[in-house]
């Protein structure tokens, strides 16, 4: 990587980072008042986790978007990048519709939604640079638990 992509890496993962930081205006307020007083499971992960995973996967997944970027020519890449963008969209909606709305149904539709956009974006980023969706496999693995955990917080909160 040359020193004038730099730029182009950086900007990809503040773009992943702020949709972190946008959900972050949600759940601040929400976790102390609303979502501590709800029937958890017992497989829930204490709060303090959330924040630096959430951190990490996203600038995992902007050096995944970065290197398919970089690599347009190769076969899905292009495709792969709209799946990623869908995706990272709703990953965008996810924490105002849980935390903001307090829709935990919906929430879960969503995410469910999201899901399949980001198998479509790793098999789409294996396809066009393995790295890349090598990097997307701890993303796709927390959003599994995500989904199982707000599944669960749905139903025991019916």
């Amino acid at each position: 990587m040359s020193i004038s992509s730099w730029p182009q890496l950086i900007l990809f993962i503040i773009i992943c980072e702020a949709v972190g930081i946008a959900g972050s205006f949600f759940t601040a307020k929400a976790i102390p008042t609303w979502y501590e007083k709800l029937r958890q499971p017992s497989f829930r992960p204490p709060n303090w986790i959330f924040g630096p995973v959430w951190t990490f996967l996203y600038a995992l997944m902007g050096l995944s978007a970065y290197l398919v970027y970089q690599n347009q020519q190769r076969p899905l890449a292009k495709i792969g990048l709209i799946f990623f963008l869908i995706q990272l969209i709703l990953n965008a909606i996810w924490t105002p519709l849980f935390f903001g709305a307090k829709k935990l149904g919906w929430a879960f539709f969503e995410i469910v939604l999201m899901w399949v956009f980001i198998v479509l974006s790793v098999v789409s980023f294996f396809m066009a640079v393995p790295l890349a969706g090598w990097l997307m496999m701890p993303y796709i693995t927390w959003v599994s638990f995500a989904s199982l955990l707000n599944y669960s917080i749905w139903q025991l909160n019916k």
